[in-house]
């Protein structure tokens, strides 16, 4: 038998973090908020945490908060681009934040972005278990793979300013796998075809 292949033959786009919150009013049909919570660790922009959010609680239409301007505008050209196209507008002006990280996964994680005029919760707990999500570029008809542990939340809140978003977790089948609208994206590399 041959040896295994040590080494990914593609070439690392950032890795990091990326969880995301999305609530549903209706069971799914939509999401009527919407998050997208980066902790970029290494990427040609540097290091930084970003934070993609749209919601009725700040007018409904996409907001980005960044410690890292760069590593904003990076994701939203390579990889926003493909998740969500409205966060991928790199019109959008860039809101300076602070960001800081309270709980564990055992129990409550939180996530916590504050700007000069805006304070944002993010919380998921009641995690299910764990799983690695392996996606090579090309799968899913990206150019990009990716390469993550999700685990997902069967309950999470949203709140802006002192108010909790409403809508529910939903439920969702990933690959096979249980999982939700919901969910810690840890240990999360992006690659591209070599070359």
């Amino acid at each position: 038998m041959p040896d295994p292949q040590m080494v990914d033959p593609h070439d690392p786009v950032m890795t990091g973090e990326n969880s995301f919150l999305r609530l549903s009013t209706d069971g799914g049909q939509t999401f009527v908020h919407r998050t997208s919570h980066w902790r970029v660790l290494w990427s040609p922009a540097g290091q930084g945490h970003v934070l993609f959010v749209e919601s009725p609680l700040l007018g409904g239409v996409p907001r980005v908060f960044a410690d890292n301007a760069g590593v904003a505008r990076f994701l939203q050209r390579t990889i926003e681009v493909m998740l969500h196209k409205p966060f991928a507008d790199d019109s959008l002006p860039i809101i300076d934040a602070r960001f800081e990280r309270a709980g564990h996964s055992l129990s409550t994680v939180e996530e916590r972005v504050v700007s000069a005029r805006d304070t944002i919760v993010l919380s998921w707990w009641n995690l299910m278990a764990p799983f690695v999500l392996t996606l090579p570029p090309g799968a899913l008809s990206r150019p990009l793979g990716v390469y993550t542990t999700f685990l997902p939340a069967r309950e999470a809140q949203l709140t802006i300013n002192g108010e909790a978003a409403a809508g529910q977790v939903v439920p969702q089948d990933r690959f096979g796998k249980p999982a939700s609208s919901c969910c810690l994206a840890w240990s999360e590399t992006w690659t591209k075809p070599k070359g």
